[in-house]
């Protein structure tokens, strides 16, 4: 039963209609569709590689014990995956930072550009669409799988700079697409309304029936630029479309006032940001999500942890620095803490269908752009998986012969069942999706 069917279906027992938006979220109603529970798939970053040896569990397989970085998610042990010697064997243009950045998600090669990093040569963005755009795509277009805004892309002090080293998301080649990390800004985009809906939709009618009759005016290639134009002017209209209907089944999180957008505020920042991004996947916005801690080479001050130096700088401190060393477990710990309260949000939650809670059909990907930081190295990559989301073989630890991780973005495609040939750049890709992680 459709949800036109289902929504005629509960007017013609005799409810009203002011009755529908709470009765057409009842289990006895959503599940009468048949449909399977959804899936979601939440990437999320932390930057500048971490402590190996605090990090990896020493043992593979089903029996493994949490190193002291990831003590926090014990509770969801059985839920996640850990996944060891997964490489970015991306080569060309840009440092490791870059590369580790914009290739983790994308697959694929830097373009050429002038942005310098480190000792190696300068490069610009990515040149393909990373792996959660290519989902969201796939997902929206299917009608059953469709929602408002198809992806959220959450951040946490991202620098207000542009540039490979704080862009892991991308629409397409050269198309990065920033974060939002300002959580006033995302409130206003999730719940804000728009007032002037009748004057937006004025300049759209307008603006297409300008570019129709400019049309027989010009030639073949600025004609493919008017097609680009077009869709644009569709795709808002549909947009406007979307949020005239959408009506939330949960109201928003209340937002404390005034927190100011920096460093010193990132525990309170990043818990804003956390409740905002439970409560859009609960009203459905989205079904693929991204939460990015500030940015590659990121310099965060933990000072909350009693930590004044930066978070990057501490990163290329040697090995035998045990002072730095105990610093960067403890700038890890938090991240995982936050990874923590996020699964936790997400596993008190229940699905409105009866299907489990959220974290069951919900993935978070936590990841990070480097192997360890003072190598600057690109194997072993943490990917560690919370969840039930991509329908894997959770509860265990996994050690592969540094495979390429171009293959385990090709298994998230395939988990949602958009069985992609190749992704990124295909000489990486060979193999197929990863292997033994159903």
């Amino acid at each position: 039963m459709t949800i036109h069917h289902r929504r005629k279906f509960i007017q013609e027992m005799g409810f009203s209609a002011a009755s529908l938006p709470l009765l057409m979220g009842l289990p006895a109603f959503s599940k009468a569709d048949g449909n399977t529970a959804k899936q979601r798939m939440i990437v999320v970053f932390s930057p500048n590689g971490t402590i190996p040896d605090d990090f990896w569990p020493d043992d593979a397989g089903a029996d493994f014990k949490l190193q002291r970085i990831m003590e926090s998610l014990q509770p969801y042990q059985d839920q996640m995956l850990i996944l060891k010697g997964i490489c970015d064997q991306i080569k060309g243009d840009g440092d490791s930072h870059m590369r580790g950045m914009s290739c983790l998600l994308t697959g694929i090669e830097l373009l050429p550009g002038n942005i310098q990093g480190g000792s190696h040569t300068p490069a610009g963005w990515a040149s393909g669409l990373s792996i959660d755009q290519e989902v969201k795509n796939y997902l929206q277009s299917k009608p059953e799988t469709q929602t408002r805004f198809g992806s959220l892309e959450f951040g946490v002090v991202v620098p207000d700079r542009a540039d490979p080293w704080t862009r892991m998301i991308y629409s397409g080649s050269n198309k990065p697409v920033a974060p939002i990390d300002d959580p006033y800004v995302m409130f206003n985009k999730l719940y804000g309304k728009l007032e002037d809906r009748k004057s937006v939709e004025s300049v759209l009618d307008r603006v297409r029936n300008d570019l129709r009759r400019v049309r027989t005016l010009v030639g073949k290639e600025d004609r493919k630029l008017l097609e680009q134009h077009e869709q644009f002017i569709r795709e808002m209209e549909a947009r406007i479309k979307r949020d005239a209907e959408h009506q939330l089944d949960i109201p928003a999180p209340a937002q404390k006032a005034g927190v100011k957008n920096a460093n010193e505020n990132m525990p309170d920042l990043s818990r804003m940001q956390i409740d905002m991004l439970v409560n859009s996947l609960q009203n459905d916005m989205a079904r693929i999500a991204s939460l990015q801690y500030t940015r590659s080479v990121g310099q965060a001050k933990m000072t909350w942890l009693g930590i004044n130096e930066g978070h990057h700088g501490l990163s290329h401190e040697p090995d035998s620095d045990k002072e730095a060393v105990e610093k960067l477990v403890k700038i890890n710990q938090w991240y995982c803490e936050e990874i923590a309260y996020l699964a936790k949000r997400l596993a008190d939650t229940p699905e409105a269908d009866g299907s489990g809670s959220m974290l069951d059909n919900t993935t978070i990907v936590w990841t990070n752009e480097l192997g360890k930081g003072n190598s600057h190295t690109l194997n072993d990559i943490p990917f560690v998986l919370i969840g039930g989301g991509l329908r894997f073989r959770m509860g265990r630890s996994l050690q592969y012969g540094r495979v390429s991780h171009n293959r385990l973005l090709m298994a998230f495609a395939h988990a949602f069942g958009h069985r992609v040939v190749s992704f990124g750049n295909k000489d990486y890709c060979a193999d197929g999706p990863l292997h033994d992680l159903t």
